[in-house]
């Protein structure tokens, strides 16, 4: 598995695997030495290995990032940057990986999990391919001891996997590169487009990039799964999330408690005064918009999403006092539509930063979204009933998920050739709708 995940990730640029091979010495030998030394000693070693993998990102990731700030201070004062721009790629999957082997590090030191002292193991724990470049990022807890354990062939298992792999394709090739279509050429020529057609391209987005990230999870667990292995669970059904805080709780899971263990908590999370935990969410919003890219824009996208979360907070007593005058409280199904309604809206609203080039575009976008005027047909209208019927069949699926039992989906029914016919239909519409030069997933670029 471990020669199998090498050349995975090599198909990509080969010469990177060196940058994997540093931080995989790096940290094994650090948990070594974290667990067999005491006192500062432990702490020094933990602070050697994060400055080794924050290091390796920081260079490929954001340096260019910080040199063109530094450039645009120093013009400030009438003076040249001497620093060059690097000209390298990003390595794929960057974020990802760096943030599982510090986890383990960080685990390490707080004495939850022992060093590992196989050295295959411990880097076929980073490098584990399903879920090598786009997550879920693993906790050494779940994954290390399952490569200890023999695994037998199990047909049930198999066949759970695959089905999970075939539904990803489908939300990949079906939804999210069909919407992907209409996306990038509202997108790409905003400056030409109407408000409205700019409004359906970030409704269609927010679908898109959901799809599109949530069909990698699937095709990782699924691909994990067939060959014996369990990965955590990336996605809960987070458009049916009723506030901007249970939406964090169900999108992108890993990354969500990653923030939560190794940087929330530390600052002090909820266990401080309120206006220090207010700054607190503000921080991890704000490095979490930089995780994603280095680009002003996530920036402003992760400050947009903390700023949601403190606002509910500040503001909870008076929308309970307002439901409750209204009477809004006293029906359920209103109450729930209309949350999860304003949640998508607020979530979407954001990610125009998130899908924009430049704070510039995203401006122009937003300005001309609120003038509510022109067509939405800048595609043929074939394509547009295409991508709402792909959209509609999505959310039947995830609503009879969300708000039945799973065992009342076709998916599980009791019949056999029933629950055979499901699949067979999703790999019917995969061949007839999916689009195929949709490129790569989205979340590679982080």
């Amino acid at each position: 598995m471990l020669g199998a995940s090498c050349y995975f990730y090599m198909a990509f640029v080969p010469i990177y695997i060196l940058i994997l091979g540093f931080t995989i010495v790096v940290d094994y030998f650090a948990g070594i030495f974290i667990e067999n030394a005491t006192g500062r000693r432990r702490k020094l070693y933990l602070v050697y290995s994060l400055i080794a993998n924050i290091g390796t990102l920081c260079v490929f990731k954001y340096f260019n990032f910080l040199n063109e700030n530094f450039s645009f201070l120093m013009q400030g004062f009438g003076l040249t940057n001497p620093i060059p721009y690097l000209s390298i790629l990003l390595p794929i999957g960057l974020s990802f990986h760096t943030f599982q082997a510090m986890s383990y590090t960080i685990e390490v030191y707080r004495g939850k999990q022992k060093a590992e002292r196989h050295f295959g193991l411990y880097a076929l724990y980073v490098m584990f391919y399903p879920q090598l470049v786009a997550g879920p990022i693993e906790r050494p807890q779940n994954l290390l001891q399952q490569f200890r354990e023999k695994h037998h062939f199990d047909s049930s298992r198999v066949f759970d996997g695959l089905k999970m792999i075939t539904w990803g394709l489908f939300k990949k090739l079906v939804i999210a590169d069909r919407l992907g279509i209409y996306v990038d050429g509202a997108y790409n020529y905003y400056t030409h487009q109407s408000g409205m057609a700019l409004i359906l391209a970030t409704i269609f987005f927010s679908f898109q990039v959901y799809c599109d990230f949530s069909a990698y999870s699937d095709i990782a667990i699924g691909s994990a799964k067939v060959m014996g292995f369990d990965l955590m669970t990336n996605f809960k059904r987070p458009i049916f999330a009723r506030n901007t805080a249970e939406f964090w709780k169900r999108w992108h899971i890993s990354l969500s408690t990653w923030f939560k263990d190794y940087l929330y908590f530390p600052l002090g999370g909820n266990r401080v005064g309120v206006p220090r935990m207010y700054l607190n969410l503000m921080i991890v919003f704000l490095i979490s918009g930089l995780w994603h890219g280095a680009n002003w824009t996530f920036v402003i996208w992760g400050a947009i999403n903390g700023f949601y979360l403190v606002f509910a907070l500040i503001t909870k007593k008076i929308r309970e006092r307002w439901w409750n005058l209204t009477g809004i409280d006293k029906k359920p199904v209103l109450n729930t539509a209309i949350q999860i309604v304003v949640t998508f809206t607020l979530i979407g609203f954001s990610r125009v930063f998130f899908r924009s080039e430049n704070v510039g575009q995203a401006w122009t976008i937003i300005k001309k979204m609120f003038s509510f005027d022109g067509s939405i047909f800048n595609e043929s209208a074939t394509m547009i009933v295409y991508s709402f019927f792909a959209i509609a069949f999505l959310v039947m699926v995830e609503f009879r998920r969300e708000f039945f039992s799973s065992r009342f989906t076709l998916s599980y029914h009791k019949v056999f050739w029933v629950r055979n016919a499901y699949y067979a239909l999703l790999v019917i519409l995969i061949l007839v709708m999916g689009v195929y030069d949709g490129g790569q997933f989205i979340y590679f670029q982080f």
